[in-house]
């Protein structure tokens, strides 16, 4: 069976997206580039007044469940269980992956500091990566000449996986408009895991995250991210109508 047809069976569609139900074991690592692309309520949210960000979901290879409570759709809409891959499991399993073949890592975002204690970390964790990095400048939209000197650090770089690391929906805008041409096997957007792995913010135990109070834990650090509140009740407004049959209100 080949490969799109694999992948359309490892989906659930939820709300007009299709989410990958499947172990990150299943990606590949090869050219042609694929893209990851992650969803939660709040993306959701957000991709219901933005197109280009719609788009970039919907257009990911693989659209991965990183707000478990997305995962409510597919669970009282069609009564399945979709499997959580979030921003850390992704970047966890592919560093794994890339240490053991001796790969190349490439981390496209947030200050050179972050980056810097980046390597250092990584270079203790996976000792058989080789390292690269670029730093963007912090601008709501990146002109050509910007876009051209982040593809030129990448492919010069040659690297087998692009993390990228500028928050949403910047970062999977940038993915879908130039991840392929980064000549990378894959390139996933991981945003606040470059913070949590530099050290610039704590990592959320383990247990939070199996009993999906991650979301609580991150408010009560950073009380601003209540202000994504009301694209988080987006999705669960759409999910509402969802189940009461007025699924044409719902497809953003």
């Amino acid at each position: 069976m080949d490969e799109e047809n694999l992948l359309d069976m490892n989906t659930v569609e939820v709300l007009g997206y299709n989410v990958f139900n499947d172990t990150l074991d299943s990606i590949v690592v090869e050219k042609p580039t694929r893209v990851i692309a992650t969803i939660s309520p709040n993306s959701y949210g957000i991709a219901s007044r933005n197109a280009e960000f719609r788009a970039a979901l919907r257009d990911a290879d693989y659209l991965v469940l990183d707000g478990a409570y997305f995962g409510l759709g597919g669970l009282l809409l069609k009564g399945k269980r979709i499997r959580i891959n979030n921003g850390p499991n992704v970047f966890r399993h592919f560093m794994e992956r890339m240490d053991r073949a001796g790969g190349r890592v490439f981390f496209l975002g947030s200050s050179e500091a972050t980056l810097a204690s980046i390597r250092e970390r990584s270079a203790r964790d996976y000792p058989r990566i080789v390292v690269g990095g670029f730093s963007p400048p912090y601008l709501p939209r990146f002109s050509d000449a910007d876009v051209q000197e982040m593809l030129d650090a990448i492919t010069s770089f040659k690297p087998d996986v692009v993390f990228v690391g500028m928050t949403a929906p910047k970062q999977e805008i940038w993915a879908l408009r130039n991840g392929r041409r980064t000549d990378a096997a894959l390139v996933a957007s991981i945003g606040a895991v470059f913070d949590w792995y530099a050290g610039n913010e704590r990592e959320i135990a383990p247990i939070w995250w199996k009993l999906r109070l991650a979301w609580l834990v991150r408010t009560i650090r950073r009380p601003e991210i209540l202000r994504r509140y009301p694209a988080i009740g987006i999705f669960f407004r759409d999910l509402f109508l969802a189940l009461l049959g007025f699924k044409h209100t719902c497809r953003p």
